[in-house]
């Protein structure tokens, strides 16, 4: 647990204090006890248990200043909350190596069977959008609730030669962002974005950048995620690092899988064939960048299991959340106790 506010955590100082105060008035009873015959005699006659009980009212009520005073600092914890993600564009390869068949029935196939049973337990009220990239990228579905109209769009899925990677993730920023205007497809390895009148493209200088846009923090934008899938390495469009970093400036998190056999395989088609391998070091730097994962799946099971962690994830996330609150209301129910003893038992409070 932390605090945001630990300076105030100089208040508990005063909890001794108040501890020495409640042993002097005790002092000062005991006095009073002894001069008057009458009290000592009330006193004699009370049991051991009568005397420890009119200690609890005061010690609940100091428990409840000290809850109090830690409110006071503002405590955070990490918790298991709901997600609040309303839109999920999932960016799946389909260039020629998703046919390969090193992942049973082929990469393609069990990315398809993978990817509808993610869709099919999300919440009722997450968008799903479907961007699919090989030499270029397209949103061949938009962010709907409507289920049917996305596995449609999982199943129409048509493999095509090379893959850009930087692509995938332009459009699928795109899709979240439909206002900011990307420079999708393109072949230049800085990809370019437009808010508008004076933007920028990517690696430009600070200056020429539109001064009512202002970059947050990665990770940050909680209504919407992008889930890269692919099995290969870029070989056109923008550079798919300097891409993600476009999504990180907008808090967006492109969480990435890896499909298929690291050290490569090799594809072959109607009179040709090539070697692919996966580039998990550009898959790991887009997820770290925009502040999400990197997930690697050799076989179909591996797959189905990381889509359904996916799925956790994106429902339930953990993360560091003020619990103020819960003091407050800790405090007030001690307070509350220690009133209601006082007067069962005393007939007075405190």
């Amino acid at each position: 647990m932390t605090f945001i506010w630990p300076t105030f955590l100089w208040c508990l100082l005063c909890v001794p204090l108040l501890v020495l105060s409640y042993w002097l008035l005790l002092r000062r009873r005991k006095k009073h006890a002894v001069r008057y015959a009458g009290l000592s005699i009330i006193k004699e006659a009370m049991g051991p248990s009568q005397r420890f009980r009119r200690h609890i009212p005061p010690l609940l009520f100091l428990m409840a200043f000290s809850v109090m005073l830690l409110a006071i600092a503002r405590p955070a914890a990490l918790i298991t909350l709901p997600s609040q993600y309303e839109t999920v564009i999932l960016a799946i390869d389909v260039s020629g190596s998703m046919r390969a068949n090193d992942v049973a029935p082929t990469r393609i196939a069990a990315a398809q069977a993978a990817v509808r049973g993610f869709v099919e337990q999300q919440p009722r009220n997450t968008r799903v959008g479907v961007v699919t990239f090989a030499g270029t990228a397209a949103l061949t579905q938009p962010p709907t609730e409507n289920r049917q109209d996305i596995l449609d769009a999982i199943d129409r899925i048509q493999l095509q030669r090379a893959t850009a990677i930087g692509s995938g993730i332009l459009v699928s920023l795109k899709a979240i962002f439909p206002d900011v205007e990307f420079n999708l497809n393109s072949t230049d390895p800085r990809p370019a974005a437009r808010d508008g009148p004076g933007s920028r493209a990517l690696g430009d200088s600070p200056k020429d950048k539109r001064p009512d846009f202002k970059p947050v923090q990665p990770g940050s934008y909680m209504s919407a995620a992008i889930i890269l899938l692919t099995d290969g390495q870029t070989t056109t469009g923008p550079d798919p690092v300097e891409s993600s970093m476009m999504a990180a400036e907008r808090g967006v998190r492109v969480f990435t899988v890896g499909i298929g056999t690291i050290e490569g395989e090799v594809v072959a088609g109607e009179g040709w064939s090539m070697h692919v391998r996966l580039d998990e070091d550009s898959l790991k730097k887009i997820a770290n960048a925009t502040g999400a994962e990197y997930f690697y799946a050799g076989t179909a099971d591996d797959l189905s299991k990381v889509y359904k962690m996916l799925n956790s994830k994106l429902t339930l996330e953990r993360k560091e959340t003020e619990i103020t609150a819960l003091f407050a209301a800790a405090a007030a129910c001690l307070a509350l106790l220690s009133a209601m003893l006082s007067m069962l038992w005393f007939n007075r409070l405190l």
